[in-house]
């Protein structure tokens, strides 16, 4: 059971950890224990959007960490499904729907791609070297690893491509008219794009963490009733002796949260402070939806919640606790490069409860 759609199952699916909105099925981002990191994005392209609900990009993302054991794997298996199911139904549990496709970023520990899609069809290039980003709008030209058997076909008939010489997806399947949304989101594609450059050669968990913090380039959304949700940064190392590290927040606006280390182990510690609640007369399941609200906000993000409060109200003693996060959140990055270089090997219920007594010691700061 998906958000709004039953599909078929598999035999066997990976264990996966999830950043999403509470109401829905699927997942904004998240990793699997392979160490396959897929998240997406909304984009709007010439394809028409349709009204219909069938797979949402969310649901694709989760559905390709569950059934994909590469990025490659991943990458087939949303792809497929989109080319069966299609893409479409309300991304924002309101009753106005909010409607967009989508483009992913997809990465394990030896190859990363991205994906972009425009209703049914779909491009994907692979990233060899150096550092790639996505931010709401199309971003692959002519470089296409693979893509959509009719791409170009579609292309050529709808009259967006000549059928002749160079073919750009970006160029064939973008509006001319942007909608404001994917207008403001080129600034901010480009200064992704900027930061990263800037510490080509050089970027860490650290460097990321720094980046998805940046307001100024609007990377960090706190405006316009949207604000960053959630956060997740991963280290995936090349040598597989040693274990992919997810890095989570579980609160919105990264600049005052904490990110807290996750690493599949065996007999991982359920972390019941960070999972939404659940409700019999859910409104995003009974038809005609989202009639009503309900509190989805599990305990750590009501904390938070709390402690902004708190530091907008009395800067002295909101500086204090944002350092004291700060701190948390140092010691959680040293003992994982401790891990990653192998200087230390940490017993396996250690790693077990990693997550959960991080997210405990957050509370207790609160």
């Amino acid at each position: 059971q998906c958000t709004y759609l039953q599909i078929e199952q598999v035999q066997h699916t990976h264990a996966v950890v999830l950043s999403r909105p509470a109401w829905l099925w699927g997942a904004e981002m998240g990793a699997n224990d392979c160490g396959v990191c897929v998240g997406n994005e909304g984009v709007w392209s010439r394809e028409p959007l349709g009204e219909g609900e069938a797979l949402l990009g969310m649901d694709l993302v989760r559905l390709g960490l569950e059934r994909g054991s590469s990025a490659r794997e991943a990458l087939e298996v949303i792809t497929a499904l989109l080319e069966r199911h299609g893409q479409g139904g309300s991304c924002k549990e309101e009753p106005e729907p909010f409607v967009y496709h989508n483009t992913f970023l997809l990465a394990d520990r030896t190859e990363a791609w991205v994906l972009e899609t425009a209703g049914p069809y779909w491009a994907a290039q692979r990233i060899r070297e150096g550092s790639r980003n996505i931010s709401n709008q199309l971003s692959i030209g002519s470089d296409i690893t693979a893509e959509h058997p009719g791409l170009r076909e579609r292309a050529r008939s709808q009259g967006w491509w000549s059928g002749h010489g160079e073919f750009s997806f970006t160029q064939a399947f973008s509006l001319e008219e942007q909608p404001p949304r994917m207008e403001a989101a080129k600034a901010r594609f480009q200064a992704g794009r900027e930061l990263l450059r800037q510490h080509a050669g050089h970027i860490t968990a650290e460097t990321l963490m720094s980046i998805l913090r940046d307001k100024a380039s609007g990377i960090c959304v706190d405006a316009e009733g949207f604000r960053t949700a959630g956060s997740m940064v991963s280290v995936l190392p090349r040598d597989p002796a040693l274990p992919c590290v997810h890095f989570l927040t579980a609160t919105p606006d990264p600049s005052r949260s904490v990110f807290k280390p996750f690493v599949f182990v065996a007999g991982i510690k359920p972390v019941p402070q960070v999972r939404s609640p659940t409700f019999l007369q859910d409104p995003a399941r009974q038809i005609p939806r989202f009639q009503s609200s309900v509190d989805r906000r599990h305990e750590l993000y009501r904390r938070h919640q709390a402690a902004l409060e708190l530091m907008e109200q009395d800067q002295e003693r909101g500086q204090q606790l944002l350092e004291t996060l700060q701190e948390l959140e140092k010691q959680g990055l040293e003992g994982m490069s401790e891990l990653l270089e192998g200087t230390v090997t940490p017993r396996p219920e250690e790693l077990a409860d990693l997550f959960f007594d991080c997210v405990e010691a957050e509370m207790k700061f609160y």
